[in-house]
C-alpha cells in the first residue's frame, strides 16, 4: 500500500516550484479521485468496492496513461520527471486501494495519529534506558486509543487508575478505551 498523499505532494511542489501545466493536470486528476473517496467515506465495504470500480479505476488507468505519455514528453532529469517517476514507480502501491475496500487512499489519518510521537522524538532520547522508553509507550497507547475512540483521555486518564485497584481481574477488559463508561 502507498499513499496518494506523498505522490501528490511530489507533484504540488513541482507545480508550485515552476507552474507546470503537466504536474497541474496531473494534481486535477488526483483531486477527482480524492473527490470520490470524500464521496464514499463512511459507506460499506461493498458500497466503496463499487464505487471505486465504477469511478475511481477508470480515472487511474487515464491517469496512468498521461503520467506514462508526460514522461516522455519532458527532460528526464527534471523535477517533474522524478515526481512522475515516483508515482510510476509506486503504481501497483498506490492502485492496491481500489481492490481492498478496506483500505484508504492515503495513510494521513494514521500520520495524524503518529503526530505528536514524531515531534516528540529528540525528547525521547532522553527517557534514561530503553525501559524508560517503553514506559513512555505505554502511556502513549491508551492515550492514542482513547482519542481514536472518541473518548476525553484526560477523563479517561483520570478515571481509570482510580478505579483499577477495585476492578474484578476477570473484568478487566471493561476499562478499556472501547468499553470505558466514565
Amino acid at each position: 500500500m502507498a499513499c496518494w498523499s506523498h505522490a501528490r505532494r511530489k507533484l504540488y511542489d513541482v507545480h508550485h516550484a515552476t507552474a507546470s501545466p503537466i504536474a497541474l493536470e496531473a494534481l486535477q486528476r488526483i483531486a477527482a479521485l480524492f473527490a470520490i473517496e470524500g464521496s464514499i467515506r463512511g459507506q460499506s465495504p461493498e458500497r466503496r468496492a463499487a464505487a471505486r470500480r465504477e469511478h475511481a479505476q477508470p480515472l487511474l488507468d487515464q491517469l496512468r496513461a498521461f503520467l506514462d505519455a508526460s514522461l516522455g514528453r519532458i527532460s528526464g532529469k527534471s523535477t517533474l520527471a522524478q515526481a512522475i517517476r515516483y508515482a510510476l514507480s509506486r503504481w501497483t502501491a498506490l492502485s492496491r486501494y481500489t481492490a481492498d475496500s478496506r483500505l484508504e487512499m492515503s495513510n494521513n489519518a494514521a500520520e495524524r495519529a503518529i503526530r505528536p510521537l514524531v515531534l516528540g522524538r529528540k525528547n525521547y532520547l532522553f527517557c534514561g534506558s530503553d525501559a524508560g522508553g517503553q514506559r513512555a509507550a505505554c502511556v502513549y497507547t491508551p492515550l492514542e486509543t482513547a482519542k481514536m475512540n472518541g473518548i476525553n483521555p484526560q477523563a479517561y486518564l483520570t478515571d481509570v487508575p482510580g478505579r483499577i485497584a477495585d476492578h474484578p481481574i476477570h473484568k478487566i477488559d471493561t476499562l478499556l478505551p472501547w468499553f470505558w463508561a466514565q
